[in-house]
């Protein structure tokens, strides 16, 4: 199921006319470090990994919608930030991509 939530996020990404070229690029390396990160995640911690791919589904959709709504946005970069801090000390990996993201979109001018 998380692979799933992480292909869809990069089919929206990369059919995204709002999003730069350089900028999908990053995002699109980011999502391929994402997948393993959360898959190990998910091998002891099955539901917070689903919730932590949804999570990052939702943020890109919200990022390309056309009308965006930036506290909706921030709500879910913040739910999302807040999901991995239980593994930044197991899993520093999933942290870092998570963190890489989360300001990647911000940068987007979310």
């Amino acid at each position: 199921m998380t692979d799933e939530h992480i292909e869809k996020t990069k089919s929206a990404i990369e059919s995204a006319e709002n999003i730069p070229a350089d900028r999908k690029a990053e995002l699109l390396d980011l999502l391929s470090k994402l997948k393993p990160a959360i898959a190990k995640v998910s091998q002891t911690h099955h539901e917070d990994a689903r919730s932590i791919a949804r999570l990052v589904e939702a943020s890109a959709q919200e990022t390309i919608r056309a009308q965006l709504k930036p506290e909706e946005n921030k709500r879910l970069l913040h739910e999302l930030k807040e999901s991995v801090q239980n593994f930044e000390a197991t899993h520093p990996q999933l942290a870092a991509f998570v963190n890489q993201y989360n300001a990647l979109l911000s940068a987007l001018g979310i």
